[in-house]
């Protein structure tokens, strides 16, 4: 598989300044991958929940952070659709959890920075294949790749480097993570005909205290949300440079594993309505990964905003999705979390990058 460089470059005014005494990497930046977590930016069904401004501000806090890295990628909750029938029944109409959006919200999404989605979801599907056809569409409109239904591969190239992102998820239509044979075989079949891999895993549970990563098959509601840290791993085995998680709504931990990044959940980022923003569900954590010349990890940065209706993301000034994501990191994965300064900054630990898998 060929590799190559990935480096954050000059992000905005909200970065923090570099470290005089941190290591510099010897290879030239070539680009760097900005992650957030679910987006759902209203929904017009079964009444009208949009924000005032048509959500047009609802991602301008983040925007500059994204923008700037060289890929942005987000999950989509829910469809892009004008009109349409729902292909899911809501026994209570007042608490329908059925995400609807104008498929001119792809050009916020678009304006905010991004350029590839994860269409593999529990809500993905809230009006049938057809929704997705919808999504795929509009975003594919707006120049944003885009993965999730079976054999749904975004494929382009970023600065004469060809990149990959294949999202899984266990729901129906969709890449299957609960099929691991087929993913290995997918993923080591994108990786030798790419240069960067990205993997998207829909996954983990739901209900009550999910912040821990359980190292054992998950469910929610009699559905198997499979087993995360043997599938994220396996990508990683298979050929992925970067494995990106979310789903339970929460921010879980982040490893360093064979040298690659594997942030379990990002949980929610921008989810304007229906689904509840307080406590750690109110996290809205940016990623943004550092990757060498060889796909391995060098460092990166967690930037810290907080869910704040109807604003949307919002700069928080405590970090405390940083701090989160540091203490589960340290807690489930004590020989491979990276190293944090601190302040939101991390980088494999140096024992780890002597023992990165050729």
């Amino acid at each position: 598989m060929i590799r190559t460089l990935i480096l954050l470059a000059g992000l905005s005014a909200v970065a923090p300044q570099p470290d005089a005494d941190a290591p510099v990497a010897s290879s030239p930046i070539v680009f760097s991958v900005a992650a957030v977590g679910d987006i759902m930016l209203g929904t017009d069904y079964p009444q009208n929940r949009l924000a005032d401004d048509d959500g047009a501000s609802l991602l301008e806090e983040a925007a500059p952070v994204i923008s700037a890295a060289d890929i942005g990628f987000g999950n989509l909750e829910g469809v892009l659709l004008d009109g349409g029938e729902p292909a899911k029944t809501c026994s209570d109409p007042g608490a329908c959890y059925l995400f609807r959006s104008p498929t001119r919200y792809a050009d916020h999404l678009a304006a905010a920075g991004f350029d590839v989605m994860s269409l593999a979801n529990n809500h993905a599907r809230d009006f049938g294949e057809e929704g997705r056809d919808s999504s795929m569409t509009a975003l594919a409109a707006r120049g944003i790749a885009h993965s999730g239904r079976e054999d749904d591969v975004a494929s382009w190239m970023v600065r004469e480097q060809r990149v990959a992102m294949i999202a899984f998820a266990p729901f129906k239509g969709a890449n299957d993570l609960l099929s691991p044979d087929a993913a290995r075989d997918r993923v080591a079949s994108l990786a030798a005909d790419h240069d960067i891999v990205i993997v998207s895993m829909h996954a983990g549970g739901e209900a009550g205290d999910v912040s821990r990563v359980p190292f054992e098959e998950e469910f929610y509601r009699g559905e198997n949300r499979g087993d995360v840290a043997r599938f994220a791993r396996a990508m990683v085995d298979s050929g992925a440079d970067l494995v990106i998680g979310h789903g339970p709504h929460v921010p879980r931990g982040i490893e360093v594993y064979r040298g690659r990044l594997i942030a379990y959940s990002l949980g929610n980022f921008a989810t304007y309505y229906g689904i509840r923003v307080t406590g750690d569900n109110g996290l809205a954590p940016l990623l943004v990964a550092q990757l060498g010349a060889d796909g391995a990890l060098i460092g990166g940065h967690i930037y810290s905003f907080r869910q704040r209706r109807p604003r949307g993301p919002v700069a928080d000034s405590s970090d405390e999705a940083a701090r989160v994501i540091q203490r589960l990191s340290l807690a489930d994965f004590p020989d491979t979390a990276p190293e944090f300064d601190g302040a939101g900054g991390f980088r494999p630990r140096p024992a780890a990058q002597s023992s990165i898998a050729d």
